[in-house]
Parts: C-alpha cells; sequence; structure tokens
C-alpha cells in the first residue's frame, strides 16, 4: 500500500490572509506599520521562526526595541494565530473530493507541515478532516527537523500503520521545501501551482494546476 502525504499552507488549504493578518496584528502590537499580505506571505513555508524573522526585522537588529527578541515575538505571534488561524482560512476547491477518492482507492495519507502544531490541530478539525490523517500528522513544534529535512517525513510514514517509505510513495506541496523533503526521502513530489510557495528551481515531478490533477497522475501509474 502506498501514502501520500500533504503540505497545509498552500496545499491542502488557503491560509495567506489569516498568516499575514495575524504577523500585521503581532506588528501592531508592538507599535510598527502593516505590511501587505503579499510581503508577508513569500515568508511562509519554513516554519514559524522564518516567518517572523523575515516579516518583523526590526525587533532583531542592532536597532531591536524588543530585549528579549524572537522569543518575545514568538509569544506574541502564537498568541494573536490562535486567536485567529481559523479566521478566513478555507480547503482550496476540490480537496475534500480528492481526498475522498484517493481514502477510497486505499491510499495511505499524512501530513507533514512546518506550521505550528495547534494551528494544525484547529484547523483540521474546523472542517473535519482529520478522518483522512488520524494520528499521522507530523507539524511544527512536534520536535523533529522541518521540511526540507526528511526527519518529519519517515516520522509521519511510520504513523501510518508502521510504513515505511518506498519511491511510490508521494509528497504534495507548493514550496521548495516540500519538493527537496521528497528528494531527501526518495519518494516523488507533486508541485501544486496553486498556492503560494516558491519552487526556487527544486526538482519534482509532476505540477499540478489543480488538487484533482493528482488523481490522474496516480492513476496513469496504476
Amino acid at each position: 500500500m502506498n501514502a501520500l502525504f500533504f503540505d497545509i499552507d498552500g496545499t491542502l488549504f488557503d491560509t495567506k490572509a489569516d498568516l499575514a493578518a495575524t504577523v500585521n496584528h503581532a506588528r501592531r502590537d508592538l507599535g510598527l506599520a502593516e505590511w501587505p499580505e503579499d510581503r508577508i506571505v513569500a515568508n511562509v513555508g519554513r516554519g514559524a521562526k522564518h516567518l517572523l524573522v523575515n516579516s518583523v526585522p526590526e525587533c532583531l537588529g542592532p536597532e531591536a526595541s524588543m530585549p528579549r527578541g524572537y522569543e518575545e515575538l514568538r509569544a506574541i505571534f502564537l498568541g494573536r494565530y490562535a486567536e485567529h488561524c481559523c479566521e478566513r482560512v478555507a480547503p482550496y476547491p476540490g480537496v475534500r473530493r480528492t481526498l475522498d477518492e484517493l481514502r477510497d482507492r486505499g491510499w495511505l495519507m499524512g501530513v507533514n507541515t512546518n506550521k505550528p502544531n495547534f494551528a494544525v490541530k484547529m484547523i483540521l478539525e474546523k472542517f473535519g478532516f482529520t478522518r483522512y490523517f488520524g494520528s499521522a500528522v507530523v507539524a511544527g513544534g512536534d520536535g523533529f527537523e522541518l521540511k526540507p529535512s526528511a526527519q518529519p517525513l519517515h516520522e509521519c510514514a511510520s504513523r501510518l500503520r508502521g510504513h515505511r517509505l518506498s519511491p511510490q510513495d508521494w509528497m504534495v506541496g507548493d514550496n521548495w521545501t516540500d519538493m527537496q523533503c521528497a528528494s531527501a526521502a526518495g519518494i516523488k513530489g507533486a508541485f501544486c501551482t496553486f498556492g503560494f510557495g516558491q519552487l526556487q528551481g527544486a526538482r519534482f515531478n509532476v505540477k499540478i494546476g489543480r488538487i484533482e490533477e493528482l488523481l490522474r497522475h496516480l492513476k496513469a501509474e496504476d
């Protein structure tokens, strides 16, 4: 039995509005001007630290106004994100139907994301997606390396009835970190062009413009 592993931001869910709004909440809390959404979203995909360091740089330089630097900023951001992570988030078109069909075909499915674990849990529960993945969800803050490391992918696989990764498995995501993670783990990568991540020259096996296209690529291999 083969397995599929999904990213969250820009892959299963459009989360950019809530992420950008939360960063701007944090910036306002610190007396800073808001940033445009696209400027903030460009920093999504490599975990909360990368997002914050690059979206609130005023707090970490030589003129930083926060004595505790990143840890204080992180606490502000996480508190705000817990309040706002489910306000405007929505699954991309066709996601639920695609996951239903994949489940019916017998695919094992997991989530491998750098997103903070509490937000992943809240979003999956809000939309009833926990039934697709069960305990096979590995997120930022779970104690593993972040993508592009393959470590969280191996951990996620182990939660799928002890599944061991094979070249027939897939990582589905919208960022170069997802594709490099797939390569490092020796599995295939499906790059989602409808997301808001960046490929940055990473290798992939297929590009998909809608999540349903994944079904066609998988069927061709059956």
